[in-house]
């Protein structure tokens, strides 16, 4: 896909993706989240990305929220542990608006008191309905486990007693160690000339104070597989089983993105789906994950299932990943699966929205954005070679960790 990178002097940079569409699609994204912060102030990237939405210098919290609503565009933002990110959905002729209020909320924010502590009980009610989700709290809870003593494991929404606790000097100290300009980009695809883009584009983000701060990051080392079990006040059990894995920048990125594919990626026809639920309908959800993170990953699977068969699950689950490790990918089994993955890729393509953040993320990764016939021929290169040592190093099960979700007995 055609697009074009223009870098202000303050060391944000313009992407510019034509489209032919009557819909536009914009976003920034700056490369900060949970894992730049302290340890007592868990919660504060995502404490300030509920702030941006209330006050501004010029406009009060329902001035923000219906500027772009009005004329029928959806604006929303959300925090990774690396990321946070503004994005919307508009027509065309309001790019200029669009930009204008991004400018607004990320670099013009006022954060009031009286707005912090309505926002912070907000927050206190999303982590509690979270934690009463079990197939989500466990996610965050093995995390910390895979993580533990690293700011990867903390929850990204903090806890009651952190939110509880965070303060004006926090957020403005945050955004000032963190909001990197040479680490925003704003993004667009849109109907628009590039001449257009840019001038709109620099209008609103030019006068942005250059930040250059030295960030702080630590890398995580990896830690022993523990096998926990939890007994809590539920129905069915829910598991996690995984371990840390590549990075964004290691060479079997693209080989442990299509096993994660075969294993419980999208669709029905995964191998995990089909031997758990299909042939023996003991799991209703099953389903795997590989999250490439800039100096580690995640690679874990998720399934629930009743108490009662929750051994069986287990075993066969390990007789999947023995089979996978014993029994090497023959060359046509392993070119259906990249048919399938490069397939499922291009359809995703079609998320406008998606392609935009993807694209903006990868100029902030990798300071390029591969087109997709260069994604296409990453997955073609991989060999069965490849795919048997990356399947003998991730599912190894001595060093896979679990966390499980136990009902208690009545």
């Amino acid at each position: 896909m055609e697009y074009n990178v223009h870098t202000l002097h303050n060391g944000i940079r313009l992407l510019h993706v034509p489209s032919a569409s009557a819909i536009s699609h914009a976003c920034i994204i700056i490369n900060s989240g949970s894992r730049d912060e302290d340890e007592e102030q868990m919660g504060l990237a995502h404490f300030i990305e509920h702030l941006i939405f209330k006050r501004t210098e010029k406009r009060n919290t329902n001035q923000i929220l219906t500027r772009l609503e009005s004329i029928g565009a959806d604006l929303n933002a959300y925090t990774t542990k690396e990321y946070t990110c503004v994005h919307a959905s508009f027509l065309n002729p309001y790019l200029d608006r669009t930009l204008e209020l991004f400018n607004d909320i990320v670099f013009h924010s006022v954060f009031p008191e009286d707005e912090m502590e309505k926002e912070k009980g907000v927050i206190l009610d999303e982590i509690t309905s979270y934690l009463d989700q079990p197939e989500e709290a466990i996610n965050d809870d093995f995390e910390d486990q895979l993580f533990a003593g690293h700011p990867f494991g903390r929850n990204i929404l903090g806890t009651p007693e952190t939110v509880n606790a965070l303060t004006r000097k926090d957020i403005l100290k945050f955004i000032k160690d963190n909001y990197r300009t040479d680490e925003i980009v704003v993004a667009v695809i849109g109907n628009y000339s590039l001449n257009k883009f840019i001038k709109i584009g620099s209008t609103h983000f030019e006068s942005v104070p250059t930040n250059l701060s030295d960030k702080k990051r630590s890398v995580p080392i990896p830690n022993k597989a523990q096998n926990i079990v939890v007994n809590k006040q539920i129905s069915q059990a829910h598991v996690m089983m995984g371990t840390q894995a590549y990075s964004l920048h290691h060479p079997y990125k693209a080989g442990l993105l299509l096993l994660n594919n075969m294993l419980g990626g999208t669709g029905m026809s995964s191998i995990l789906n089909l031997q758990l639920r299909e042939k023996y309908g003991i799991a209703y959800t099953i389903e795997s994950n590989y999250s490439p993170l800039s100096d580690t990953g995640i690679f874990a699977l998720y399934f629930g299932t009743d108490k009662e068969k929750l051994d069986k699950a287990f075993s066969l689950i390990s007789k999947e990943f023995k089979k996978i490790k014993d029994n090497p990918l023959t060359e046509i089994q392993l070119q259906k699966a990249k048919n399938k993955f490069i397939g499922q890729i291009a359809l995703g393509e079609e998320n406008r929205i998606g392609l935009i953040i993807s694209m903006a993320k990868s100029l902030i990764d990798y300071n390029k954005i591969d087109d997709l016939e260069t994604v296409f021929n990453k997955i073609r290169a991989v060999s069965t070679t490849d795919m048997a040592t990356i399947s003998n190093e991730i599912l190894d099960e001595s060093k896979l960790s679990s966390l499980t979700f136990y009902p208690m007995e009545n």
